[in-house]
């Protein structure tokens, strides 16, 4: 494959993946943290209370989140397409993207219960990933040294946590989209 020949099936796949991963969220997260979160209270008195009241979300608290991070890889998958690939912001957030489907597994492994994501990270994230990755390789556009994965790993929890504070802002009771 010449360096010219990304497909865009590697570039707004990523946002194609994104939406059927964070699709899975949408449809359970509220749910199963109403559900689930006074139990692990009980489990693990340890954990700080704030940890706790970060976790609990509605669902318009989930639709703003993931809305916001709709916004993130929707420009990441549009800086790959533009650039075949080469754009240092698409590999990153492609890198994070693949490496957060191991904290799905992960979660799910230690709760030994579903978790919202599990399905589709192994399924789809994952496989996409993966793939992408080759693809780009065989392309010869990854960019050296794997900074952008090693920076995506680092900025996914920072970027996750901001957009899930943006959208708790925006829908606290008496807000716009409130509970």
């Amino acid at each position: 494959m010449s360096d010219s020949t990304v497909p865009k099936a590697a570039t707004w796949g990523l946002f194609a993946a994104w939406a059927a991963h964070d699709a899975e969220e949408l449809l359970t997260m509220a749910e199963w943290s109403r559900r689930h979160l006074p139990e692990l209270r009980r489990r693990h008195p340890w954990v700080p209370g704030r940890v706790w009241s970060a976790l609990e979300m509605s669902r318009a608290q989930a639709a703003v989140a993931i809305g916001l991070m709709g916004v993130v890889f929707a420009s990441a998958a549009a800086a790959g397409a533009r650039t075949g690939g080469r754009s240092g912001w698409y590999q990153t957030v492609l890198a994070a993207f693949g490496w957060h489907a191991l904290t799905h597994v992960a979660q799910a492994a230690a709760l030994r219960r579903y978790t919202p994501g599990v399905l589709t990270a192994p399924t789809v994230v994952a496989p996409f990933s993966w793939w992408a990755w080759r693809t780009l390789r065989r392309a010869g556009v990854v960019r050296e040294g794997g900074r952008g994965a090693a920076v995506g790993m680092a900025l996914f929890p920072l970027v996750a946590g901001a957009v899930h504070a943006v959208a708790r802002a925006a829908t606290r009771r008496g807000g716009p989209g409130g509970r």
